[in-house]
Parts: C-alpha cells; sequence; structure tokens
C-alpha cells in the first residue's frame, strides 16, 4: 500500500534528501577555500604588527648605538688622560675588556628579544597546527 502523498514528497526534493557526492566536495572545497582565505588574512594582520616591531627594534637600537658610541669615546678618552701617568698602556687593556663585555651583553639581550617570539607569527602558526591537526 502505496500513499500517494510519500511519492509526491519524494519526488518532490530528492536532492534535499540526499546529497551526492560532488555536492558534498564542493562545499567541502569551499570551506577549505574559505579556511585557507581566513589564514591568509591572519598571517597579513600579523605580518604588519611584525614591520611595527621591528622598525620599533631598529630604531630604538640605532639611537642606543649612536648615544653609546658617543658615551664611550668621552668616556674611554677621559679616563685615558686621567689613568695614563699611573697605569700607562694598561688602561687601554682594561677599557678593551670592559667594552668587550659590554658588546657580549647587548649582544645577549637582542638575542632574548628575538626569543619573545614576537616576529615569529605565533598565532598564524598555532591555528595552522590547529587546522593541519584536524584534517589528519
Amino acid at each position: 500500500m502505496d500513499h500517494p502523498q510519500s511519492k509526491h514528497s519524494s519526488a518532490k526534493h530528492p536532492a534535499h534528501e540526499q546529497p551526492s557526492l560532488i555536492t558534498g566536495l564542493v562545499g567541502t572545497a569551499k570551506n577549505m577555500f574559505a579556511l585557507l582565505i581566513s589564514r591568509i588574512e591572519l598571517a597579513a594582520l600579523e605580518f604588519s604588527e611584525i614591520g611595527s616591531h621591528v622598525v620599533k627594534l631598529l630604531l630604538v637600537f640605532s639611537l642606543g648605538i649612536l648615544a653609546l658610541l658617543f658615551a664611550l669615546a668621552f668616556w674611554s678618552g677621559l679616563i685615558v688622560v686621567l689613568a695614563w701617568d699611573s697605569l700607562g698602556w694598561k688602561i687601554l687593556l682594561i677599557l678593551a675588556t670592559l667594552f668587550t663585555l659590554v658588546a657580549i651583553a647587548m649582544a645577549m639581550y637582542v638575542r632574548s628579544i628575538l626569543g619573545q617570539g614576537r616576529i615569529g607569527l605565533p598565532q598564524t602558526m598555532s591555528e595552522l597546527r590547529k587546522d593541519r591537526d584536524a584534517l589528519l
């Protein structure tokens, strides 16, 4: 006993009841494309933030080096003039050792700034790892 109403409703909307493989693949492709666009937008946003951090870092670093060079030149000259009578050439060795230690300390500071991860796209990389894990 077939009901005419059930035949009529199944003939009316067959595509809505059973989506085809092509429809599913097209939907998946659309979602993957939207996800890719989203990730590209996030990366672009982080690149702009990185650019501002790099510019600030370079500006502060260059001004610091300039001020340091002037200070070192004048203080070194003063120390050499004042200590030459008592220490002679040894004052030059002391100053060279001191400047070497300062240069090492500055290099370690710059390395620590770079190690904080502000330049490594942390949010984009995190989202890409989540996407990879979801796809696998």
